[in-house]
């Protein structure tokens, strides 16, 4: 796994080199184009409180000049600008173990912090749908001529993957004609994909970009076919929890979500933290 520093310093160096980058980089897009939500009303609201952490970068971090920063931060402001209530919006950050506690007790409206969505945490709170979601990828070194149909062209392959991961599992169950080499660190595994002692590599797809990125890849690699989502390995990715009581300030985010995403705002974010796209 990639270190918080280690995060930091490359997004510093992606973030200075976005307008120099040619290529044409995918846009998630979990919308419905042709779907209509209602605005919701939430005057009833005084003011709204996101609730997030410090140190999941690069959703939420503290910059170089001691700001709350990250895409969950100026998500929750476009939410609430779209939403016409950026004047009794406001962002607490807060340590993890803190967050629940807080919103449970009326602390803040909202948490917007990667929260795992499970049936527990439904049963005690109301989620907005997904705004962001984490797929699997290939990754090859750039000669490589692997591509879709992936399944076909792995196979035989030396696919290395972490052990005992919700990866290694997908690459077990959905590609098995592959070969699977098994790591127990990241960087292990990158090392041999970097010296061609691996055909691939099979892993979370935001980790891999921020590696191809970076100096350590030494641009020997790509990625090879396209994401793979699959919510029964992976997850329902982010999503903003609300208390029980309080779904319709959901239904309100999910209307400002949609807004987000069909005007652009949302690409804007989704590069400004991740110019080398992970789908």
């Amino acid at each position: 796994m990639i270190s918080r520093p280690a995060i930091l310093l490359l997004m510093a160096v992606l973030l200075a080199a976005m307008p120099a980058r040619a290529d044409n980089p995918a846009i998630p897009q979990f919308w419905d184009v042709k779907e209509r939500l209602i605005k919701p009303d939430i005057s009833s609201f005084a003011r709204v409180r996101f609730l997030t952490t410090t140190d999941f970068p690069p959703f939420n971090f503290i910059d170089a000049n001691g700001l709350l920063s990250g895409l969950h931060v100026d998500l929750a402001r476009a939410i609430c600008r779209k939403l016409e209530i950026l004047d009794r919006c406001q962002i607490q950050a807060l340590p993890w173990d803190e967050l629940e506690p807080a919103l449970e007790r009326n602390q803040g409206d909202a948490l917007i912090a990667g929260l795992a969505i499970t049936p527990d945490k439904r049963e005690k709170y109301a989620f907005t749908r997904s705004y962001l979601r984490f797929p699997a990828r290939f990754v090859a070194g750039r000669a490589s001529v692997l591509e879709e149909p992936i399944d076909a062209a792995v196979a035989g392959k030396r696919v290395g993957v972490l052990a005992r991961s919700e990866h290694e599992a997908m690459l077990r169950d959905y590609f098995p004609d592959a070969r699977p080499v098994t790591y127990s660190r990241a960087e292990w595994l990158f090392e041999d994909l970097r010296a061609g002692k691996l055909d691939a590599a099979f892993g979370d797809g935001m980790r891999l970009a921020f590696w191809l990125a970076g100096q350590e890849s030494g641009d020997c690699c790509r990625f090879a076919g396209g994401p793979y989502l699959a919510p029964e390995y992976f997850g329902s990715g982010l999503a903003i929890a609300v208390r029980g009581g309080d779904a319709a300030l959901a239904d309100a985010f999910d209307y400002a979500l949609r807004e987000i995403n069909m005007d652009g705002t949302f690409a804007e974010l989704y590069l400004r933290y991740f110019p080398v796209s992970f789908f």
